[in-house]
């Protein structure tokens, strides 16, 4: 009974496992994972107004609202999760991927690929609070930092990283990065971040505090997506052409492990505890988990059409 209801509210009760969202970018739907059964229980398509390219989902800190770019129809949408209905919307420009939440789930960053700017956006109206240009080409992902003070975009085309001052609304450097850079992820309590290249087939360390790249561990065949474990261990990657993900030992500075799963793996996550990791296999319309203290393949969860990646609330 508390499982179930825990399922129609969204996740909200702490006695449930955790749900894991996924995105299907041609389905126009968003798969729901219970990650105790590993099974989908709900499919969210804002009741038929999704359009049929999805991009990128995040999740409010309270686990009631998810915040998808629905490029179909270039807008930002905040999606209450219980009634699958849309909340509210904002216009955006064509050819946005990338939305996060700040750590304290007050603001949105939007990137805005293919005209090289972020949109800072007010979680709670969705209002538009600055528009900032970056200086490096096509940026994809963007991430806050841990203290919320700045964000960092992977601009693909020119591979590097914007930094950017949140309070300010500009950006204020540029880190060269190995090749193509993907996704972006903080090793919790400290300020290095781990960041996939993807022509490079590498993971790039940046010090956020030196403003610099301060390693580049190889990894598998295009990586493209990243997650740190809660503990700062280990940093997982997937990578697009090798069908595999790797794991990075983050004390030795190597990847140590390469565990297979479904065809062009992308944007994974880790279950609170840091117990299973949940892996979107972009051509194999699955979610692949994996127990990571055998660092073994669990289970593929069938989803929707050409899932973009795994958000866990945390």
């Amino acid at each position: 009974m508390l499982a179930s209801a825990a399922v129609a509210l969204g996740g909200a009760s702490a006695l449930a496992a955790p749900l894991a969202y996924v995105p299907n970018q041609r389905s126009g739907s968003i798969s729901v994972i219970d990650t105790g059964k590993d099974e989908v229980v709900r499919t969210l398509n804002a009741q038929g107004r999704f359009g049929k390219r999805l991009q990128q989902v995040a999740l409010d800190p309270s686990g009631k609202t998810l915040f998808v770019i629905d490029a179909a129809h270039n807008q930002l949408v905040a999606l209450d999760i219980a009634s699958d209905t849309v909340r509210s919307s904002v216009p955006i420009e064509e050819d946005a991927e990338g939305v996060t939440v700040s750590p304290d789930g007050r603001s949105l960053a939007v990137c805005v690929e293919g005209s090289q700017h972020i949109l800072l956006v007010d979680a709670a109206t969705l209002k538009v609070r600055a528009d900032v240009p970056t200086r490096g080409r096509n940026p994809e992902h963007c991430v806050f930092s841990p203290d919320g003070k700045w964000l960092l975009t992977s601009n693909e085309a020119s591979s590097d990283l914007d930094l950017i001052d949140v309070a300010a609304a500009r950006s204020v450097a540029l880190i060269k990065t190995s090749g193509h850079p993907r996704g972006m992820a903080f090793v919790p309590g400290t300020q290095r971040l781990y960041v996939a290249q993807e022509t490079a087939n590498a993971v790039d360390v940046i010090d956020l505090a030196a403003r610099s790249k301060v390693a580049s561990i190889a990894t598998g065949l295009r990586t493209a997506g990243l997650t740190a474990s809660p503990d700062g261990t280990y940093v997982y990657a997937s990578n697009g052409g090798a069908g595999t993900i790797s794991v990075i030992d983050v004390a030795k500075g190597a990847s140590i492990a390469e565990i297979k799963v479904g065809e062009r793996p992308w944007n994974p996550a880790l279950t609170p505890d840091g117990r299973k990791l949940y892996v979107a296999n972009g051509r194999s319309n699955s979610v692949s988990v994996i127990d990571t203290a055998t660092r073994t393949r669990l289970k593929d969860i069938a989803v929707g059409e050409m899932p973009w990646g795994v958000i866990i609330a945390k």
